[in-house]
């Protein structure tokens, strides 16, 4: 097998079907580990590991904790977050290298079904024969047509590579991307604007989970405008300035700098696809449930196939494809069980259907709801505010929204329950620790 791209997918993929006993080479241009570890998840959550453990200073005091004149660098913040880039990007190296993966550095490119040229920086040329060839190309960020890039007006790729923090920021961009920035900015002391286009941020989450959330950024300082559309965004007088419309009212803001946060889309190399006559669309790269694109033996997975644009996901993606390939099979890929995460201080993560989505499917559930404030560990550990809400249809679990701290962490059980089929009584069987804030999911 010959995959083209590093990424989380690529990656897995890559690894398992290698422990499998099978022959494979994995094709990277220039970033191991990906978008992930290099422009997406690892180097922001790193940024905001930093801000977090300095707002909480301000907690320290309720605690007994006395410290006077805090301070933070950005510099020290850069040089963390560059340090755990470099961490992640070996270790994707390291264990494809322990599978007995053999990894080249160069452009993949398919030349036929089974047939791969890898370009390498040099220009030199090698050609790989393989039976199945896997497409694990991943995402770029959107763009915002008649919007261009600029010293101050940036994506998140630039944001990241800023090397001084800026004093304001005007985010284009409510989902997950947005407000994650938003969230490391504002606890930094930086003042931020978020300008979303529908009606509620993170758009497609649970709307009581967006409204705390949105609750909570207030706190921050931040100034969020949902229903806005962007008219404008330029530089002007060393700023970037956005003009908007929210109904008949005009929004103006003005920030050091503007960071479209507009989502990511796959990255498509279209004169390759339509040369070798892989079906696609703006969307993604056309695949089945077993991520198999139109031609016989070509698969595509991760990111470069639209839906959700997420790590975990095209690594689920990558060893279902493998267990079918080299396995016995039996590993399917379940959309359904795919949890969402945002990384905000509180985060918000779920499984499985929000409310909205069960209504529109015409679904009957209940819907049980536990509240952080009767836990007492988050009562004990100043956790905040924060709720688990889950529906159950005919006594089975079929969605869960965590809004509050460790959302991420909670979640995974609850992946786990919907992900096996659980139902209420099954869950009321586990016995959790006393006091934990796991007890929140007694549900």
């Amino acid at each position: 097998m010959v995959v083209i791209g590093a990424g989380p997918g690529g990656h897995a993929a890559a690894e398992e079907a290698a422990r499998l006993g099978a022959r494979v080479a994995i094709i990277e241009k220039d970033k191991w580990g990906g978008t992930c570890t290099h422009l997406g998840c690892i180097p922001t959550k790193a940024l905001l590991a930093c801000s977090r453990r300095y707002a909480e200073t301000g907690k320290l005091k309720r605690l007994g904790i006395s410290i006077n004149g805090t301070v933070f660098d950005f510099q020290a913040m850069k040089r963390h977050q560059a340090q755990i880039v470099r961490i992640s990007a070996l270790g994707t190296q390291k264990s494809l290298d322990e599978a007995g993966v053999a990894r080249l550095e160069g452009e993949g490119r398919i030349l036929h079904p089974g047939d791969v040229e890898v370009i390498a920086a040099k220009g030199s040329k090698e050609r790989l024969k393989a039976k199945n060839v896997v497409i694990a190309w991943g995402s770029e960020p959107s763009a915002i047509p008649g919007i261009e890039m600029s010293h101050r007006i940036m994506n998140s790729n630039g944001f990241l590579a800023l090397p001084e923090l800026p004093t304001s920021v005007v985010i284009v961009g409510g989902g997950a991307i947005g407000v994650e920035f938003a969230n490391f900015l504002a606890e930094l002391g930086v003042r931020v604007a978020i300008v979303e286009l529908l009606d509620q941020i993170l758009p497609y989450e649970d709307k009581d989970a967006a409204d705390f959330l949105s609750r909570e950024l207030k706190k921050l300082g931040i100034e969020i405008y949902t229903s806005t559309r962007v008219i404008s965004l330029d530089e002007k007088d060393g700023k970037a300035h956005l003009k908007g419309a929210r109904g008949n009212e005009s929004i103006d803001l003005r920030g050091e700098c503007a960071i479209i946060c507009t989502g990511r889309r796959p990255f498509l190399n279209r004169e390759e696809l339509d040369r070798v006559g892989i079906h696609y669309s703006p969307k993604g790269i056309s695949v089945d449930s077993r991520q198999r694109t139109n031609l016989e033996n070509v698969f595509a997975l991760g990111d470069v196939t639209g839906g959700m644009l997420l790590a975990h996901r095209a690594s689920a993606q990558g060893r279902a494809l493998t267990n079918y390939l080299f396995g016995d099979g039996t590993f399917f890929y379940n959309e359904d069980a795919v949890p969402t995460v945002v990384y905000t201080h509180p985060g918000i993560a779920r499984i499985g259907m929000t409310e909205k989505q069960a209504v529109e499917k015409g679904i009957v559930f209940e819907t049980r709801r536990v509240e952080y404030g009767a836990n007492i560990i988050a009562r004990a550990e100043l956790r905040g505010n924060g709720f688990v809400k889950a529906l159950f249809s005919e006594g089975k679990i079929i969605g869960v929204t965590i809004a509050g701290d460790d959302a991420g962490e909670l979640v995974a059980s609850m992946a786990l329950a919907i992900g096996s089929g659980m139902d209420r009584k099954e869950m009321r069987n586990w016995i959790l620790p006393h006091p934990s804030l796991s007890e929140l999911l007694k549900l």
